[in-house]
This record gives structure tokens, sequence and C-alpha cells, in this order.
């Protein structure tokens, strides 16, 4: 099992792909565009707190984080953050209901040891929940497993099989199947291809799952 240190080295890897021209990354300027200004926010695995700060200075929020690893809270807490470590698998349970407005877990899902029950804890602790993810039915994953015969590597998923912290890979299709199981709605969604570019709204969810790299989900509770 990797260490704290050894999954913030992997997580910050992973936050300096897909920027924009801006400097910023582009799932990053997403997510934010689907928060509401002046929120009250929780970043679940905040990392560095690139994030939360964005959220705090262009969106107005009330942004906060937890953080595995100590290296990630302190880079977090230098930058005049809000974020205190944490284990979403466990911490979750101890915030009361509808404490955030929005509940963010980006580019970490697969990281967990229990997304169905941390997506639920998401939906319960937040009025809203914002998931992005890397999407392993991309058509070049396929396309390496296919011919290689190994586990591809990508710019979002750079680690070799045996020292990835991602132990839940899913795609597209599989989190729709897991939002519609939790009883969850799909408010927005965007997918980004390779080179960062959104891909076409009204293309069916198969076709997402061949072309969108990685994916941002905002979801909220039926009824």
């Amino acid at each position: 099992m990797m260490s704290p240190r050894d999954l913030a080295i992997a997580d910050l890897t992973m936050r300096e792909a897909a920027r924009a021209a801006s400097g910023k990354r582009v799932d990053f300027l997403l997510v934010a565009e689907m928060v509401a200004p002046g929120s009250r926010v929780l970043d679940v695995g905040c990392g560095d707190g690139e994030l939360l700060e964005l959220l705090a200075t262009t969106r107005g929020c009330d942004a906060r984080g937890i953080e595995l690893s100590r290296e990630g809270v302190n880079a977090a807490v230098t930058r005049g953050l809000a974020v205190i470590q944490g284990d979403a698998d466990i911490d979750l349970a101890d915030y009361p209901d509808d404490t955030f407005d929005y509940v963010i877990l980006s580019q970490t899902i697969q990281a967990t040891r229990r997304p169905k029950w941390v997506l639920e804890q998401m939906l319960r602790v937040g009025r809203s929940a914002i998931v992005s993810f890397p999407n392993f039915g991309f058509w070049r994953m396929r396309l390496d497993l296919l011919l290689n015969g190994r586990m591809p590597r990508t710019d979002n998923l750079p680690y070799g099989w045996h020292d990835t912290p991602n132990i839940h890979f899913c795609t597209i299709r599989d989190f729709v199947e897991l939002v519609e199981e939790v009883g969850a709605q799909i408010e927005r969604a965007a997918a980004l291809d390779g080179a960062g570019q959104k891909v076409r709204f009204n293309l069916p969810w198969g076709v997402w799952n061949l072309l969108g790299e990685q994916a941002v989900f905002l979801l909220t509770r039926k009824g």
C-alpha cells in the first residue's frame, strides 16, 4: 500500500495534467463553473488546495477541505486555506446532513476504498455533489490494452499497475450506473477529450465513454 507521501506525489502529478492556457487545470475550471458564487464548499481529497483557492478567489466560496496526506495539508495551509487531515473513506461520516452546499471529489473517487459509500455520504453532507474522474473507457486506453496487452498509461493515469493509488477504475457508463444506484440525479455533466476540449453535450453516453478522457458530473439528491 502506498504511503501518504507517495499518494501526495501521485496526486500532485495528476493535478499537473490538462491545464488551460491560463495555467489552471481544465477540469478545475469546469468544476468552478458548476459552483454557485458564495457557496459553502467541501473539497474531499483536496491535495495542495489549488481547486479550493480557485473557488475562494473566483467564486467567493467558503471553501474548506480534507486531505489524506500531511504534505498536501501543509501545502494547502500555506496557501491560507482551511484544510484538515482526513480520510474520505472514514471521516465523511462525522459531518452532519446538509453542512455544505457542494461536496467535491476531484480525480479521487477511483482512489477510494468504498466509492459508493463515499458518494452517498457526499450527497448527505452536501446539497449537491461534484465528481470528476479519469475515464478508463477512453479510446486510447482501450487501444493500448488491445494492442499492447498491458495496463494503459496516460497523462491522467501515469502509474504502473503495481504502484498506482487508483484501486477502482471506472468508465463514464459505470459512473452513470452508480449515480442511478445511489438514487441521485445528474444536473450537469461534461466530458473532456485528450486535448482538454469538451465533447459535444448532445452525444449519447456511449460516445462520451469512447471520446472522453475525463468527466465532471454535478449531482443532486432526487426528491
